[in-house]
């Protein structure tokens, strides 16, 4: 069996595309998932994750990249947080927000007390999704670690979190507030009429063509003068093709 043979039985047994995904990366981590439980053949480590739910958790881990933490990029944060609220003091009504790929549901729970600070009295909507069934329960269950929230203020850990030995646990008034949906990025139909999609750290490790087609996709999932927020390296570098425009650094609007 090769990498290409392995892909597409990952895509029968497992329903995920890696076809999308930039080979030589995708090849490296799956090698070294082999490496480390001492695999030698795919075709060994494909028998191995039919029947070993621990393993194949772990790769579905891996491979999909669940590196998260409360207000990644701070300063970047800094700059949407301006941008919703100039939106909701002008407006005065609620965001309708998606969290792609959202992980263990930093992100989501991020913008949720950013939205609290700005007006507690506005409940938005904020749907947040991942391929992952695994990091969807973790993130609705919201207990996190010291190094995922080390970038939160201490006036906001003591207001939203409730501190036990090292693990900090999300108030439920946060909670609340995000709802958690099963989702893939190449495969399925995107919602419409967002206000704000946040998508960071994640379009990179996709090919060209997987890229131009989720941005085109998320452009049309937005409202007209709607925000796409996305990662730290991800810039759109010809935003006017899929009908976006620069607003801030990593921060594009809908024309």
């Amino acid at each position: 069996m090769n990498f290409d043979q392995f892909h597409a039985w990952i895509y029968k047994e497992l329903k995920v595309n890696l076809s999308a995904y930039k080979p030589a990366q995708l090849n490296r981590r799956i090698q070294t998932l082999m490496n480390r439980i001492g695999i030698n053949s795919l075709k060994e480590y494909s028998k191995l994750l039919k029947t070993n739910y621990e393993e194949r958790q772990k790769f579905l881990d891996y491979i999909t990249i669940n590196v998260t933490e409360f207000f990644r990029n701070p300063e970047l944060f800094s700059e949407l947080n301006k941008l919703l609220k100039k939106n909701i003091l002008e407006n005065k009504s609620s965001l309708k927000i998606w969290s792609a790929a959202c992980s263990i549901g930093c992100e989501p729970y991020t913008l949720a007390i950013m939205l609290k600070e700005i007006n507690p009295l506005i409940n938005h909507t904020i749907v947040a999704t991942d391929i992952d069934s695994t990091v969807l329960k973790k993130a609705e269950i919201g207990i996190y670690n010291e190094n995922e929230t080390r970038n939160i203020l201490p006036v906001i850990e003591k207001k939203y979190f409730k501190k036990l030995d090292t693990k900090y646990y999300i108030s439920n008034d946060i909670k609340k507030l995000v709802t958690f949906k099963k989702h893939d990025l190449i495969m399925d139909e995107y919602e419409k009429d967002f206000d704000l999609i946040v998508c960071r750290n994640v379009v990179i490790y996709f090919k060209n063509e997987a890229k131009k087609e989720i941005f085109r996709k998320f452009s049309n999932s937005l409202k007209v003068g709607g925000f796409l927020f996305v990662g730290a390296t991800e810039s759109i570098y010809n935003c006017k093709e899929y009908g976006l425009e620069k607003e801030s650094t990593f921060i594009y609007k809908k024309i």
